[in-house]
């Protein structure tokens, strides 16, 4: 995801979105695929006791294996393979020997680069058993992706996406970090434009057949305020309160948005 200015959003969309073909589509759900299937070798490994190292390292070992590398390896200077954001944490987490607890719910995000072209998605997964509260943040972070899905499509304006995840959130009494926002991908990680999750609807590009973007709901438990710690990296809540993260590549089709990050 991107870091911005929020203040200049609206301006900043007025940019190059670059339109893929359909071999290059086909390309972009290679990429994504490889995520899809990180994700279900680490959802097998949430579990109390287990150390963000070993999940990077999972994760690594197999991108490799599939022939691909890792997209936010050495990535302005990120030192891992996946980002690992626990709790109060909203992303960039970086991995190390911090070991899960029942309780917790982690946030991860998986980048891939196959054959020149990139795959991003992110999902919060739960540890254990956590309370309700969690539960319904994870649940509706979950949905504004989905939500911001079906804005998606042909004719639709840009920030139709964001104002339906902004809804969406705001309603359920959470907020939706400004800071942080969705982004274009393909044969870069981060392309144009930028996707937030807040904006007045009927705002913002039209919609395009062939455009392809990292959708991405960054919802926080309390306020929307955040702060980056002292590594550089990673990203908290302002209030301490939890964060949750869901992220899909889609390309937009004929039909809809089509979702690339998914097997």
């Amino acid at each position: 995801m991107l870091n911005i200015d929020n203040s200049s959003v609206q301006m900043h969309i007025v940019t190059m979105i670059i339109i893929k073909s359909a071999r290059e589509i086909e390309q972009l759900k290679r990429s994504n695929a490889i995520v899809a299937e990180v994700f279900g070798k680490l959802k097998r490994m949430i579990v109390p006791g287990v150390t963000t190292r070993e999940l990077d390292e999972i994760a690594e070992d197999y991108i490799r294996l599939k022939g691909a590398r890792p997209a936010f390896k050495g990535y302005r200077g990120f030192p891992a393979s996946v980002c690992t954001s626990i709790n109060e944490e909203v992303v960039h987490g970086i991995p190390g020997q911090r070991r899960l607890k029942e309780g917790d719910i982690i946030g991860l995000d998986v980048g891939v680069n196959y054959l020149g072209y990139f795959g991003d998605a992110a999902i919060t997964l739960p540890v254990g058993e956590v309370d309700a509260e969690a539960k319904r943040l994870v649940e509706v972070t979950e949905k504004a992706l989905y939500i911001g899905i079906e804005k998606a499509k042909v004719g639709n304006r840009l920030f139709d996406i964001s104002y339906a995840i902004q809804r969406w959130v705001e309603s359920h009494g959470f907020s939706v970090v400004r800071d942080f926002v969705g982004h274009g991908i393909g044969r870069e990680l981060h392309e144009d434009p930028q996707v937030p999750n807040f904006g007045m609807p009927h705002q913002g590009p039209r919609l395009e057949k062939g455009m392809v973007f990292s959708l991405e709901p960054m919802v926080n438990e309390g306020a929307y305020e955040v702060k980056v710690l002292s590594d550089g990296w990673t990203v908290v809540t302002a209030d301490g309160k939890r964060s949750a993260h869901f992220e899909h590549t889609i390309a937009i089709t004929e039909d809809g948005a089509e979702i690339l990050s998914i097997l």
